[in-house]
């Protein structure tokens, strides 16, 4: 049901409110793009059912689907458009469109363009934990959750989000963390930076570390043992964990990132024992059943992962811990390379 999640802090400003929350999804629910509209945004039903409730609640929790939906106009396209419109100028006037008369032939030939442009849709899962004070977000990258928080901040009177600090940063918990597995599998004295992971998580075989200096070189780990001298080599030597894959409790793993991101979760074995499988239940019977196993078991994940970093620090008195002089200063959120992980 989850495959990423952004976690946010519900403000304590705001009240959770079932009816004012239905209220306000039902105010904004998802129109597809008009004719010349380049993206439209809105929620859908949960189940996928046409005209269904577009808030769930489930043992406690509210799940909602926001849907947006944006027109794909490929810049080759739109670039032939504007060539044709600039000879045609240049014909009829004998001078060469300028840098602004080419900048409005761009918008015109984007507005012509849309009505004929293909579709694409992105279907977002949102998940509000009431009792626990969070919201969480299944998106790939932030931009895609600021679309999430601004509709439901429109929508519901005096609703505001805080982001979550803890007193380590995840980078410097995973570095120690990486640190002290090699140490044990050499049976040798742990550095200062070493961090020793609480017992409900395990180091699993997937990793990428990245320099913060101006080299930006990144080594990437897939299906590789991490508690290696070689690991440690390149933590000591500078750089920096961006993404560590764990297991929580044996149940679940995901991907942790430096920005405290959750990505490839996946659901263990043992999580859906005893659930029925296949066609032997119905729709609903299966939303239900897989809302209520992804909600229980990561609703105890999240507190473990805040204390794995030291306990999260209350709004306004962010103060993280420094990292040890072993390990270099944090690194800037730009990515050093765009080519994906081999894990993505």
């Amino acid at each position: 049901m989850f495959k990423n999640l952004l976690i946010y802090r519900l403000a304590e400003t705001w009240q959770p409110d079932l009816a004012a929350l239905q209220e306000a999804a039902d105010a904004a629910t998802f129109i597809p793009c008009g004719a010349t509209q380049p993206i439209s945004a809105g929620w859908v039903a949960p189940r996928g059912r046409a005209h269904g409730t577009l808030v769930e609640p489930v043992g406690g929790h509210w799940l909602m689907r926001l849907m947006v939906e944006q027109k794909v106009l490929p810049g080759s396209v739109v670039k032939r458009r504007i060539d044709e419109m600039a000879e045609r100028i240049e014909a009829d006037t004998g001078r060469k469109p300028g840098k602004k008369q080419r900048k409005d032939m761009k918008d015109q030939a984007q507005l012509e363009l849309l009505p004929q442009a293909f579709t694409r849709q992105i279907g977002l899962p949102v998940w509000i934990a009431p009792e626990q004070g969070l919201l969480m977000i299944d998106a790939a990258s932030t931009a895609r959750a600021d679309e999430v928080i601004t509709l439901l901040t429109k929508g519901l009177a005096g609703f505001s989000i805080e982001p979550i600090h803890t007193a380590l940063a995840p980078s410097t918990a995973m570095a120690g963390w990486l640190l002290a597995g090699a140490t044990h599998a050499a049976d040798g004295e742990p550095p200062e930076a070493a961090i020793e992971p609480p017992a409900v998580f395990t180091i699993d075989r997937d990793c990428e570390l990245k320099a913060p200096d101006e080299s930006k070189s990144v080594v990437r780990y897939a299906r590789h043992p991490l508690d290696t001298d070689e690991v440690r080599s390149h933590i000591e030597q500078g750089k920096r964990p961006t993404r560590l894959a764990l297991t929580w409790n044996g149940r679940v793993s995901f991907m942790l990132t430096e920005q405290m991101v959750l990505k490839k979760i996946e659901f263990l074995d043992g999580v859906h024992e005893g659930q029925p499988t296949g066609n032997s239940r119905d729709a609903d019977e299966a939303f239900d059943a897989d809302a209520a196993i992804a909600t229980g078991e990561l609703i105890r994940l999240i507190p473990d992962l805040l204390d794995a970093l030291g306990g999260e620090q209350q709004p306004g008195l962010y103060a993280p811990v420094d990292a040890p002089a072993a390990l270099p200063p944090r690194l800037p959120d730009t990515p050093a390379s765009d080519e994906p992980p081999p894990w993505e």
